[in-house]
């Protein structure tokens, strides 16, 4: 049909009458049609071809001019349904010769494992692919010859899928991923112990609002990271780029958030932050989503050899704390920054900083019989509290609020405007796009509170008001001022004679800070346990400096416990330690219902302690918000599922791919799209796992032609070396640690140990 188009220098005849019969046959389906007399044009043009809907005469014109995009024999985007044999010069695969192409498993290339996988040696006797998958089965016997007369080691194939640019996200086309998408249906709870977010509350709230989604297991379970990095460094060029990032939840533990399986799909360019009005730049993305929730995707389960209609629920959304705003619509700023409390919140602004402090917002959280509540003089004074918390409020309570306030989208008419006249009397700022969805308000969680940056927040108060490093502390002239203003601590306040305020016990003294840092300076961890904290040690200015977000959470829930045991007071050292303690059970791969309940009854009693010892500026939103951690844990599942360091990983990966700094966001997505063919292809050259490779560790070598069976196993491994080599004998100590790690390590000395 496709030929034929110019005879002579001059469009044919019979290229209008096969124009206006494609034109015709496209106008007899209407869920093809937009509004009436557009239609996709197929033509070769790069802004066309299948894209866009142009009115027909001008897809006429197209394709008088340019002809028909290569290959489209099936008019799948003009309301063809069937796969037609056709006279052309198309190649099509037989199911017979595929049953032939299988059969011969000692000839197997991975190229043709990659068919076998796709079609299965039972193809004949299941059902047949759909379109789309049938035409990736057309390119197989093309792709079969060599790229040139003799070479018998490289196809066509073979070439053009390594330096395919195409973005593949089919979990369901290759048995390495298919079988584990279902695991969040087949597996079941040990002990009531929830290790995966398909465990919690809010999964299974879900199930039970929409049936007819959960009745299909293979449907897709989706979270959305968000957060913005400065590609050229701190010092450099300043620049906001934000990735939007997707991953889904129906794989098991060792799967799910991994780097294969995150697919990056909106790149908000630079080079300013977009803010509130981020929902602009994820429109494509929502309608996506709410195309895949409401339609959903004709796809092929190669486990099971059908075709089924995938669809798709976005679960949540994670970011730290500014993005929440900008995600969820709630301003985290001000004295209603906390999106749990929302209008509940007893906030104030200090009289001497002029700060805003959270202060005695957690007495009630406690029980009703608490002695705490009763206290009017550790917290602020004469104030009994006898208020509850009310609980969270449901999606239901917020979008009827958001309703009766009369918030706007930021892409409707004149939402600026009213929006900012309504933030002047409530938190919000916005109607979020996500409140799009249908199912957005069954949702018992929406937006994720990031522990791993309240984590830090809670350790860098902690440490530098230990500490007293200047400008950091907490614990200023201003807030000893302040201090007895609001509550009874006469031994803090200012010596009217001296004109100096007097020591308070939780802070270090100079000897004690070094004995600390000199401390971590000695210390040693298992490879890739924690980074190497001797270089965030400042000597010199007693302090330390450039942890990352993870120096920090190994410091809060390993370190911090033994660097201060000695050198505070009981009391104080146990508050911190609660502290400490409550993160490191957090965030536990898995938990049980009960112990979430237990964590959340103690993190209000933690706080209220804290209170007890710190100054009021210590306060900050990021200090309140772990009283909602653990109600969040127990909702949506385990935290290692919700937190950011799977997507800070991630960044540091997407900065190595800006090879143009002139052109930063066209780096980051060619790079994003070729990584990701092969991400999909190298499925196909390794045994095993592929979504887990085997990753050596900087100092470690994996000898696999070891035959030597008098060897102990622990010695297989030789290691490597890490400065010049040399042979000395080994001090008294060192002998003795070696000594001790072989018993502890070596299998062969267990049954005399026993």
């Amino acid at each position: 049909m496709y030929e034929g188009r110019i005879v002579n220098g001059m469009f044919s005849n019979e290229w209008g009458d096969k124009v206006d019969e494609f034109v015709e046959f496209a106008l007899r389906h209407p869920e093809c049609v937009n509004g009436g007399t557009a239609i996709r044009c197929p033509c070769t043009l790069v802004t066309c071809q299948n894209k866009k809907f142009l009115n027909v005469e001008i897809v006429k014109v197209h394709l008088y001019r340019n002809g028909f995009v290569p290959d489209y024999y099936v008019w799948i985007c003009h309301g063809e349904k069937q796969v037609h044999q056709r006279s052309s010069s198309s190649v099509r695969v037989s199911v017979s010769e595929i049953d032939q192409m299988v059969s011969d498993n000692m000839n197997h290339t991975t190229y043709h494992r990659m068919v076998c996988d796709a079609t299965g040696p039972e193809f004949n006797s299941d059902e047949e692919p759909n379109a789309e998958a049938r035409n990736f089965y057309d390119m197989i016997r093309a792709g079969d010859k060599p790229v040139y007369e003799g070479n018998s080691k490289h196809t066509e194939l073979s070439v053009a899928v390594r330096m395919l640019e195409i973005k593949l996200q089919r979990l369901y086309a290759s048995t390495a991923t298919a079988n584990e998408m279902r695991w969040h249906s087949e597996h079941h709870m040990e002990d009531g112990k929830m290790c995966q977010p398909s465990d919690a509350p809010d999964w299974k709230h879900f199930d039970g609002c929409f049936p007819d989604f959960s009745s299909e297991v293979r449907n897709v379970r989706l979270g959305l990271f968000a957060d913005g990095f400065q590609p050229f460094g701190q010092s450099g060029q300043q620049f906001s780029l934000w990735p939007m990032v997707v991953t889904p939840y129906n794989l098991p533990p060792d799967l799910c958030m991994k780097e294969e399986v995150m697919f990056l799909t909106v790149l908000v360019p630079g080079p300013t932050n977009p803010k509130g009005k981020i929902d602009v730049f994820l429109q494509p993305l929502i309608a996506e989503l709410k195309s895949l929730w409401g339609v959903g995707v004709k796809t092929y389960d190669i486990s099971k050899r059908q075709n089924f209609q995938m669809r798709a629920a976005l679960m949540w959304t994670i970011n730290d704390f500014p993005a929440y705003s900008m995600m969820s619509g709630w301003s985290t700023a001000g004295m209603l920054a906390c999106p749990h409390c929302m209008e509940n919140s007893d906030a104030f602004r200090l009289i001497k900083s002029g700060k805003q402090s959270w202060f005695d917002n957690h007495r009630k959280f406690l029980p009703m019989n608490h002695p705490y509540r009763r206290n009017t003089k550790d917290f602020i004074l004469n104030r009994k509290v006898t208020k509850q918390f009310p609980g969270v409020r449901s999606g239901d309570e917020i979008l009827q609020d958001l309703n009766n306030r009369g918030l706007r989208k930021v892409i409707d008419v004149d939402a600026a405007v009213v929006n900012a006249a309504i933030s002047k009397t409530c938190g919000w700022n916005k109607r979020s796009i996500f409140w799009d969805f249908p199912y957005w308000h069954e949702h018992l969680l929406r937006h994720n509170l990031d522990v791993m940056h309240i984590e830090k927040n809670v350790f860098d108060n902690i440490f530098n008001t230990v500490f007293n490093i200047p400008r950091k502390t907490k614990d200023t002239y201003k807030s000893r001022d302040e201090l007895n203003k609001y509550c009874a601590h006469p031994q803090f306040a200012q010596n009217l004679v001296t004109s100096k305020y007097p020591d308070v016990p939780f802070v270090l003294n100079k000897s004690q800070k070094k004995d600390v840092l000199e401390w971590v300076k000695k210390l040693r961890f298992l490879d890739g346990y924690a980074s190497n904290l001797r270089r965030c040690v400042d000597a010199n200015k007693l302090k330390m400096f450039g942890m990352k977000s993870h120096d920090c959470h190994v410091f809060m829930q390993r370190l911090l416990p033994i660097a201060l045991r000695e050198f505070l007071p009981n009391r104080i050292w146990e508050s911190i330690i609660e502290m400490s303690l409550f993160f490191k059970q957090l965030t536990s791969s898995s938990l049980t219902d009960e112990k979430f309940r237990n964590l959340d009854e103690q993190i209000p009693v933690i706080l209220c302690n804290l209170e007890k010892i710190f100054p009021l500026s210590f306060f900050v939103s990021m200090e309140h918000l772990p009283v909602h951690l653990a109600y969040g844990a127990r909702i949506a599942g385990p935290i290692h599922y919700r937190w950011m360091y799977p997507l800070q990983r991630y960044l540091r990966k997407i900065k190595h791919k800006i090879m143009n700094k002139a052109q930063v966001e066209g780096s980051i997505s060619i790079g994003y799209i070729m990584d990701e063919a092969a991400k999909f292809t190298s499925f196909y050259y390794k045994e095993g796992d592929p979504n887990l490779p085997l990753k050596e560790k900087w100092n470690e070598v994996y000898l696999n032609d070891i035959v030597d069976d008098d060897m102990f196993e622990i010695f297989k491994p030789p290691g490597k070396a890490i400065c010049a080599e040399g042979k000395r004998y080994l001090a008294d100590n060192e002998y003795t640690v070696t000594h001790l790690y072989v018993l502890m390590n070596c299998p062969e000395v267990q049954p005399f140990i026993e």
